[in-house]
């Protein structure tokens, strides 16, 4: 079975930085493409990044460029969205996809849990 494990989430002061991690097991990511979204609670889940692991390309939401960046160690088999400068508007739960075999972002067949991630004031 293809699980997907998201962690990295906590409390942080606006301003302030995290790291979430995507691990992936029963799965290869350096053949896959990982996906980030996010849902706040009452609004819709919105995709923030993703990163095609086949050729390295990644997408950023304008939402959030410039100040999240995706990466992808294959050797760990997991995938980063480094968040800095976060806001308030950021807090929401954050879940990762995969799709083996998608090169573009649009679906995806596996997802994992969330993380939530609060950003104060």
């Amino acid at each position: 079975d293809v699980q997907l494990q998201a962690s990295g989430g906590g409390l942080v002061q606006a301003g302030g930085s995290l790291r979430l991690s995507c691990a992936a097991s029963g799965l290869t990511l350096d053949d896959s493409t990982i996906g980030w979204f996010r849902q706040a609670p009452g609004k819709e889940r919105e995709g923030i990044s993703c990163i095609n692991n086949s050729d390295g390309t990644t997408y950023i939401a304008d939402s959030v460029k410039g100040r999240f960046t995706i990466s992808s160690d294959n050797a760990k088999n997991t995938v980063y969205l480094q968040m800095n400068s976060l806001k308030p508007e950021d807090t929401a739960v954050y879940i990762c996809a995969a799709s083996s075999w998608r090169r573009d972002c649009a679906e995806y067949e596996y997802w994992g849990q969330g993380t939530q991630v609060t950003v104060s004031s």
